[in-house]
């Protein structure tokens, strides 16, 4: 039976709350985002009772490390006692990390029709494909032996759900993915808590 993934995504930052798309790009988080944090660790510590009895593995980008600092000093764990893996970066959107989708459409209306019609599949300039990232989680996830808390991005959680909930790549492609809240992988399937 595969392990279970506690999966957070980080909290919210303004360039979230502007529709930018931030990619890998560092982008701190704001106020909303640190409560969204809090509230995460304080739903995870409702659902596992020893969330410090799991690993927690942590995407390097300082959204998701400081999410997963302000979740433990929440739930009264040692706040950087985590591990980061660069593999569970966001995808990279290349030239278009920092622009709107309106901006992007009055720049070229062809490029976002293309990723538009095959989201999982369309490479942004000097960017990186939904199924690029999917050989990359795919290669992660031969590494992961027991449950685990993650905290990552919309990306990898829309790819997970492909690797472990065998939800079609185009469906996953288009599935919102909340900030402040759990998304639980066990038993082949994908559930908010």
């Amino acid at each position: 039976m595969a392990p279970t993934l506690y999966f957070m995504r980080h909290g919210e930052t303004d360039w979230n709350a502007e529709a930018r798309l931030q990619g890998q790009q560092d982008i701190p988080l704001n106020e909303a985002g640190r409560k969204q944090a809090a509230e995460a660790g304080h739903r995870l510590a409702e659902i596992l009772p020893e969330p410090d009895g799991l690993p927690w593995l942590v995407s390097p980008l300082g959204r998701t490390r400081e999410t997963a600092e302000l979740a433990r000093k929440a739930i009264g764990l040692p706040p950087q006692r985590y591990t980061t893996d660069d593999r569970l970066k966001e995808l990279t959107f290349g030239d278009w990390e920092g622009r709107t989708w309106a901006e992007l459409r009055s720049v070229d209306r062809n490029m976002v029709k293309a990723r538009t019609a095959d989201k999982w599949a369309y490479v942004p300039p000097r960017g990186e494909s939904y199924a690029m990232l999917h050989d990359r989680i795919a290669l992660w996830l031969k590494t992961v032996t027991q449950d685990q808390v993650v905290v990552s991005h919309g990306g990898v959680a829309r790819v997970l759900m492909v690797l472990l909930a065998g939800k079609a790549s185009a469906q996953a492609a288009e599935e919102p993915i909340w900030q402040g809240k759990l998304l639980v992988f066990r038993n082949k399937s994908a559930e908010w808590a």
